[in-house]
């Protein structure tokens, strides 16, 4: 395998420039140790943290943030993916070009309103294709052409809980699994909490049974926001940013240590940052 010297570097650009740096960095003899020693299961951390950077990243567009910060971590975030490739491609399973390539081959197999003479009427239309589409390339890859056995095949173990209970939670109902009306589905939620209460008031709490009740509430509440197309994780996001603003203020307000200050003082001071924060 031949490596670009350092000073050759400078004249590729863009993606060749990236992945000749991280062929770099994995030079057996001349490498970086730290790079030589990841694998795909050590880099899953990173991948998820510069994932969730990019995505703080867009949501700060035009307040805190800038576009720099978006390039920023965008770059980031395909450092990982080229890492994956580069890991890959030294085992000869695949390299950055299959990757490119499959990925390219996918969207204009499921975009043939665009690439071929499909007509659509709208979004909803073109998501309804992409599914079948989907569904389609998995019968013919994969159980000698079976149908899946249900329809939550496919919904990664690998996503954070609540992206996972939200794409659950959204298949089910896609094939009917829904409430009757929308009071039947609050009665749902709110039995969610005082199924928990119970537990709670119980002479003998018992840990596993809270955990147990206090997932329902989780799942509950995530099919409550998908019903009304609230994303959850977005939800969440705003909520703990939010929090954290008025928390901060509220920090700023005290003007002395916080563990000294009584709750009535507390509930004053989250009423003034309330108003100062938001």
């Amino acid at each position: 395998m031949t490596h670009p010297p350092t000073g050759e570097l400078a004249s590729l650009k863009g993606i060749d420039r990236l992945l000749a740096v991280v062929d770099r960095l994995r030079h057996p003899q001349d490498g970086c140790p730290w790079d030589l020693k990841q694998t795909h299961h050590s880099l899953k951390p990173y991948l998820l943290e510069e994932a969730y950077e990019t995505v703080e990243a867009i949501d700060t567009l035009g307040g805190e943030g800038t576009r720099d910060a978006l390039r920023e971590e965008l770059g980031d975030l395909l450092l990982q993916i080229a890492l994956h490739a580069q890991i890959a491609k030294e085992s000869r399973h695949f390299d950055f070009q299959d990757v490119a390539e499959d990925i390219a081959e996918k969207l204009v197999r499921r975009h043939p309103h665009v690439f071929g003479d499909v007509s659509v009427a709208d979004a909803d239309e073109v998501t309804r294709n992409w599914e079948a589409i989907k569904t389609q390339e998995k019968e013919s890859r994969g159980n000698g052409g079976s149908v899946a056995e249900s329809i939550l095949d496919g919904v990664s173990t690998g996503l954070p809980a609540l992206m996972r209970a939200t794409e659950i939670s959204k298949r089910a109902v896609k094939v009917g699994f829904r409430w009757p009306s929308d009071e039947s589905l609050w009665e749902c939620v709110m039995s969610e909490f005082e199924e928990f209460r119970r537990e709670t008031q119980a002479p003998e709490r018992d840990a596993a049974k809270l955990e147990d009740e206090m997932g329902d509430i989780f799942f509950a509440t995530v099919s409550l926001a998908n019903h009304y197309k609230v994303d959850p994780e977005t939800a969440l996001v705003r909520a703990n940013a939010k929090f954290s603003r008025r928390f901060r203020q509220m920090e700023s307000l005290a003007g002395k240590p916080l563990e000294e200050i009584s709750f009535e003082a507390w509930d004053t001071l989250w009423k003034r940052a309330k108003t100062l924060a938001d």
